[in-house]
């Protein structure tokens, strides 16, 4: 699998992962089981980045559980952070079409993308030969997930 995407980004993840880890410490349940599963989510593409692990394995690593649940349960995810990102949010420059977007429209987006991989995978059991450019797909989930993170710590 080609990393080039995710090279320039992930030093500033593991701050992203410590961050995260303490903004997790919350009473707000569905608050916490979506910042933990960011968390982990941004974990395994640094950990498939450090051992070159192949786009199979990733997407199957990946959770939109927590997301999943809290839309069944009216969660309103403007409580992962107020507001919209603006540009000072904004630490990647391919991340400037998200440039006034709410925590709420980002996570969507995030889960669409997961479900969509998800599907992708399961049509062939592989998505080593799939027509769709799965690199750019699995770069563009992370760095949205990274956007969520830095716009929530920020």
């Amino acid at each position: 699998m080609q990393w080039e995407w995710i090279k320039t980004a992930v030093g500033p993840v593991k701050d992203l992962l410590v961050f995260l880890q303490k903004e997790a410490k919350t009473s707000d349940i569905h608050k916490r089981q979506v910042i933990r599963e960011l968390r982990d989510n941004l974990n395994i593409f640094h950990n498939g980045f450090r051992n070159g692990a192949n786009a199979d394995i990733l997407i199957d690593l990946l959770k939109n559980d927590a997301i999943k649940e809290a839309i069944k349960n009216n969660f309103k995810f403007k409580k992962l952070k107020a507001g919209n990102i603006k540009p000072w949010h904004i630490k990647d420059d391919r991340n400037k079409k998200y440039t006034g977007w709410d925590a709420d429209k980002l996570v969507d987006k995030i889960d669409e993308k997961i479900e969509e991989l998800k599907n992708i995978k399961k049509l062939k059991g592989s998505v080593k030969d799939a027509k769709n450019n799965i690199a750019m797909m699995l770069g563009n989930l992370y760095f949205r997930m990274k956007l969520l993170a830095d716009f929530i710590r920020s």
